[in-house]
């Protein structure tokens, strides 16, 4: 079993940020795994290459209409999305989780759903604002054995 899971998202608003946070502190109070976060906000912009498998985690921030067939551009979390392309990081991604906000109907982590048709990879499960107590046990869960699927192809 693997002993450290990496987390690389973006949190604008603090929500994805706190629900990281929790997600974190479970993983390593009741896996006993170490858990490494990285909020791609704060290199402004900078990239560097990724040489361990990692899961990324993102909200939803999209630039109007209503994210199906009017106003699908991803907006905001674009930071995020250059960090995974650059130095081939995408290879080393073995999912996504997406946040956002049912009230957004379709476009309820639309974000996440555009980048795992961009990069090729799975999205694990998704969770609105801040998430709940059983978001943070579930995911957890799926994060978990995905990479360790992934350490076994890779």
């Amino acid at each position: 079993m693997t002993k450290k899971i990496r987390i690389i998202y973006i949190s604008l608003s603090g929500n994805t940020k706190y629900f990281v946070e929790n997600l974190s502190n479970y993983i390593e109070t009741t896996k006993g795994l170490v858990v490494e976060s990285l909020n791609v906000k704060d290199l402004k912009g900078e990239t560097f290459s990724v040489d361990e498998p990692f899961v990324s985690i993102l909200p939803t921030y999209l630039n109007g209409g209503n994210g199906i067939d009017n106003g699908e551009k991803e907006v905001l979390t674009t930071r995020l999305g250059d960090f995974i392309a650059s130095n081939h990081n995408f290879k080393f991604c073995y999912g996504i989780v997406g946040s956002g906000n049912r009230n957004f109907n379709k476009q309820f982590c639309l974000s996440a759903e555009q980048y795992t048709k961009r990069f090729h990879f799975p999205l694990l499960d998704v969770f609105e604002l801040r998430g709940t107590q059983s978001d943070i046990k579930r995911i957890a869960n799926a994060i978990i054995n995905r990479q360790e699927e992934f350490l076994k192809s890779f």
